[in-house]
């Protein structure tokens, strides 16, 4: 059974309501705060818990309930001191996992220095995604711990009668197959076996470094 999070989100504009909506439909606790009653009342029916207070208060904070959350995401609009302050107080609270969303790049270079666990452009993840979708044919999403490592779709081809072994994509792409749908069928089979053998038509799905990705013919 998935472990149940309890995540903060300061801040429930676009980008904050959409992650706490989202984290709800995916099973887990989401604690929200805006100053904004407007952005409260939206969220009030959907999160656990939503408080119009200010995030720039430590002590505010604190009375919340931040002291609980194992995660917490910053999405304060477009004021840079009020990200960089919240921020450093869920870090001094001692918060094990703080994201925030940056405005640029400077912004991102600032939130680093204090420490923060991750810092999101959404437009530049955006963008890198469409940029690889265009030149990685069948690109499904890139690893977020590592965007050197994507995910890949791959149609089997030329490769059909052959088994995962004999195709050899670890040692000769440094690729791994880690699911195998056969054609027909509607799930994915998951950690396939060296020995399984994959025909015409068959889906991979596949993980490795971008470079090189795109000239793999399955």
């Amino acid at each position: 059974m998935a472990v149940k999070l309890l995540v903060g989100v300061i801040g429930l504009g676009k980008f904050g309501f959409w992650f706490g909506e989202s984290l709800v439909e995916l099973g887990h606790e989401v604690l929200g705060v805006d100053v904004n009653p407007d952005n409260v009342r939206r969220a009030q029916n959907i999160f656990s818990q939503v408080y119009q207070a200010d995030a720039m208060d430590k002590e505010a904070l604190m009375q919340i309930g931040f002291t609980d959350v194992t995660h917490a995401l910053v999405s304060v609009g477009e004021s840079i001191s009020a990200s960089t302050m919240i921020s450093m107080y869920l870090k001094e609270l001692e918060i094990p996992n703080v994201w925030v969303k940056a405005v640029h790049s400077d912004h991102k270079k600032l939130l680093n220095k204090i420490g923060v666990d991750k810092v999101i452009i959404p437009e530049q993840v955006a963008a890198q995604q469409l940029a690889n979708r265009v030149a990685i044919p069948g690109f499904i999403d890139y690893l977020p711990f590592d965007h050197t490592m994507v995910l890949k779709e791959l149609k089997v081809k030329e490769w059909a009668g052959r088994t995962l072994r004999d195709i050899d994509l670890t040692n000769r792409f440094n690729i791994q197959v880690i699911a195998v749908k056969k054609a027909g069928d509607n799930r994915f089979r998951f950690i396939p076996k060296a020995d399984d053998t994959v025909g015409e038509g068959d889906t991979m799905i596949v993980i490795g470094p971008s470079e090189g990705l795109s000239e793999i013919k399955s």
